[in-house]
């Protein structure tokens, strides 16, 4: 049995990671600080799988805990999650994000080469692509000036590890995902914002079970079929199946690019009114919504060209726009019924 470092394993991305890294028969071992996510998920991930995982509680930009971390377990692959996301808090607080994102990733990186680990995933994202000119974006898209700090933490990390496998016996691919929403089939996991949210799903279902009074959606004048954004929605199940297949995939060693980078989206756009469209039809419920302004750093759309993933990765969503709000609702009543926040 092969054993999983997952950083950020109990965050929203990351705990549904976890959950099919079980099913799939590996052991996992969590290494978080909570500050963004519940202790209790962990649990949820126990009731789902009838395994848990082992749980280190710290902080990783704290070079101790770390060695703690790996002085514990012999890791076969890590998976790195654990960092800030959220856009405009990084513009408020760019150093914040730079510290804690770039921090945990050179520590995790010395402890690989400290420690004979050769198999890393690292959670990239679609924002490393910046504004780009040409739909849709492929792994070949040159790369643009980023739009905020934390887009840029991601550029930077990119760029580290990059460097890093040129020095190193080191296998690394970098998942860039476009925009996970949705929750776990069994409504048990799902995504759970502190305090404001900062996408578009929680607000919906937030909004529809009475969270909060009205949704705003910034812009209805973009040059798009119905003047709304257009975004790549993936179910995050989906997403985290795609990090299963890139495991594999390093344990396979059938690369001969010891450095991937691959793109993880559905392959289609769909608009913000499109979303809520979906949304109220599943949940038979009436969304109270205003076009309101647009909000800056918004990107006018962008999706992916999986074509890549599809290939190499053997993985394709499955999971359609009804299915991803659906879940995102059953996720959102669990929490009410059960008081979570």
């Amino acid at each position: 049995m092969k054993t999983i470092l997952v950083t950020g394993g109990a965050g929203y991305i990351g705990s549904h990671t976890v959950v099919e890294l079980l099913n799939a028969g590996y052991k996992v071992v969590v290494a978080d600080n909570f500050c963004t996510s519940k202790h209790f998920i962990i649990n949820q991930v126990e009731i789902i799988t009838s395994k848990k995982p082992i749980v280190f509680e710290g902080d990783l930009c704290n070079q101790t805990f770390v060695q703690d971390v790996f002085n514990a377990n012999k890791y076969d692959a890590i998976i790195h999650f654990a960092a800030f996301k959220a856009v405009g808090e990084s513009v408020e607080q760019p150093l914040k994000y730079y510290k804690n994102n770039l921090f945990s990733l050179i520590n995790l990186l010395d402890a690989c080469a400290n420690n004979g680990i050769k198999n890393f995933v690292f959670s990239s994202s679609c924002t490393v692509y910046g504004t780009p000119e040409v739909l849709p974006v492929s792994e070949q898209t040159p790369l643009q000036v980023a739009t905020s700090p934390y887009g840029n933490t991601k550029q930077i990390s990119e760029e580290i590890i990059t460097d890093f496998v040129k020095s190193k016996e080191f296998n690394a691919i970098s998942l860039r995902y476009f925009n996970p929403v949705g929750a776990h089939k069994s409504a048990l996991i799902g995504e759970l914002p502190i305090g404001s949210p900062n996408n578009l799903v929680p607000f919906v279902t937030q909004t529809a079970i009475g969270k909060r009074q009205q949704l705003s959606v910034f812009g209805g004048d973009y040059n798009t079929p119905d003047g709304t954004c257009i975004r790549d929605y993936i179910h995050v199940v989906d997403l985290a199946k795609a990090h299963v297949k890139a495991i594999e995939r390093l344990f396979t060693g059938i690369s001969k690019n010891r450095n991937e980078f691959i793109n993880i989206g559905t392959g289609k756009g769909y608009s913000v009114l499109e979303a809520i469209k979906s949304f109220e039809k599943v949940s038979e419920q009436k969304l109270n919504y205003k076009v309101v302004e647009r909000r800056a750093g918004d990107v006018e759309r962008v999706f992916a060209d999986t074509t890549l993933s599809n290939k190499i990765l053997n993985w394709k969503a499955e999971l359609n726009l009804d299915d991803m709000m659906l879940s995102a609702w059953n996720w959102e009543k669990y929490c009410k019924t059960n008081n979570i926040e």
